[in-house]
């Protein structure tokens, strides 16, 4: 019981300082904010597919409807591949409002400030011939710019902070000047002094180790995290971490969002990318991947559940709260059963719903690795009913996969279900006794 509590008072630290950091506050305010645009941008892939193709879409029997690719890249790419500008915003955005500073202001200083550290040039070679013209890459603006666009976000806010509150640099204004002007005035100099250090410090950077700021922090930092991140065990880990807050009564999606949601978020980039460019995906990890595999039916597999206890429990306490959560475990939601049975603290059910998120993200990565599924480039919406969900990220195929993870989640509660049928028993015969 010591150890137990010990475990328990650690996870929970975690959990306050997830919930009570300003900075994992501020860049899951982020990417929540941004879960909308991604699945908007996402589904661009998809229509390409559907609608415009002529080998796959509707185009081999309308050809006219080829046209429409255009439309339907460009969502991808305003939306996906030029996440890294949005995010930044959103999280200085987030960081300004929780700093009590001028929330606008503070987040376009960021993107600026970021665009003054990275290459405003683009190489183009054709035949042998190489030019270079004013530009932006994916490098800068798509996925492998996420982690440093964090990282400066955080920093440049901080840095406004400092310097705004210095009175001796704020240029004062009479006071019948409108107060839009006065506080543009007051806040020159501090502009004028982060982005003069933003543009200095990128230009030094290039000249020192001979690779730009962002292209840096993607070598040594994003991709590695994401290589270990998106192997089998990495993400096995982080499902039964998830369910391990969900235990204590604690939302775990939202203390890995900070982690997972940049990781994803990239890795969907990645693959839309890959399979524009006539390549195979090959980032499991994506938001997709998650709601309609690792969480399918709800955090722990709680709709296999469900579907234990209509098929042998005898308590009818239990019956009552599945037959109420069986639509909204459908939809993927499974509050009404986490809350309501409970399952949180409950140790009847510990070690299935612990585990079995991780068993789920286990089958479907074992489905991909064979060749059965491939890695998404759809993030299908959360909410939307079961095997439709499936069907929309991964294909007819994706529906199978999930069959399978919640005939095998429904296998593994039947022991518990069974079990917390005889300890009711007990507890009824001592009542009696």
């Amino acid at each position: 019981m010591g150890f137990a509590a010990k475990f328990e008072d650690r996870l929970m630290d975690i959990a306050d300082f997830v919930d009570n950091n300003v900075y994992l506050s501020s860049i899951k305010g982020a990417f929540t904010d941004y879960v909308p645009f991604i699945i908007v941008g996402s589904f661009g892939t998809l229509l390409s597919s559907l609608i415009s193709s002529t080998t796959t879409g509707l185009a081999q029997w309308i050809p006219a409807l080829a046209n429409l690719a255009p439309a339907f890249s460009a969502m991808s790419f305003a939306a996906i591949s030029c996440m890294t500008i949005p995010i930044i915003f959103l999280i200085a955005l987030h960081l300004a409002k929780a700093k009590k500073m001028q929330p606008f202001i503070t987040a376009i200083l960021c993107v600026i400030s970021y665009l003054c550290m990275v290459p405003n040039v683009v190489t183009v070679t054709i035949e042998e011939a190489a030019g270079s013209t004013s530009g932006l890459g994916s490098g800068v603006l798509g996925a492998q710019g996420l982690f440093i666009g964090m990282l400066v976000a955080v920093l440049i806010t901080n840095l406004f902070q400092k310097l705004t509150s210095i009175e001796k640099i704020k240029i004062k204004m009479p006071d019948s000047v409108p107060q839009g002007i006065a506080v543009s005035f007051n806040i020159l100099i501090p502009v004028f002094i982060i982005i003069v250090i933003s543009a200095v410090f990128g230009t030094v950077f290039q000249i020192l180790t001979g690779s730009y700021i962002n292209e840096f922090i993607y070598n040594v930092v994003q991709a590695p995290l994401s290589a270990v991140v998106q192997t089998t065990p990495g993400i096995v880990i982080m499902a039964i971490v998830c369910q391990l807050f969900w235990f204590l009564g604690i939302h775990g999606g939202l203390v890995v969002e900070p982690i997972r949601s940049p990781l994803s978020a990239a890795a969907l980039a990645a693959n839309i990318a890959a399979v524009e460019a006539g390549l195979e995906a090959t980032q499991p990890l994506t938001r997709g991947l998650w709601t309609v595999f690792v969480v399918v039916g709800g955090a722990g597999l709680t709709l296999s559940l469900i579907f234990a206890i209509l098929l042998f429990s005898k308590r009818q306490d239990h019956r009552a709260i599945a037959k109420l959560s069986l639509l909204p475990g459908i939809c993927g939601i499974g509050e009404p059963m986490v809350f309501g049975l409970p399952l949180v603290l409950n140790p009847t059910f510990a070690i299935p719903f612990i585990l079995n998120s991780g068993i789920a993200a286990a089958i479907a990565l074992g489905a991909i690795q064979i060749g059965f599924i491939s890695c998404s480039t759809v993030d299908a919406p959360f909410g939307l009913p079961l095997f439709i969900n499936a069907a929309l990220s991964y294909g007819w195929k994706g529906a199978i996969v999930q069959l399978v993870i919640l005939i095998v989640g429904t296998l593994t509660y039947i022991p518990f279900v069974l079990m917390s049928n005889r300890m009711a028993q007990k507890e009824a015969e001592k009542k009696e006794a």
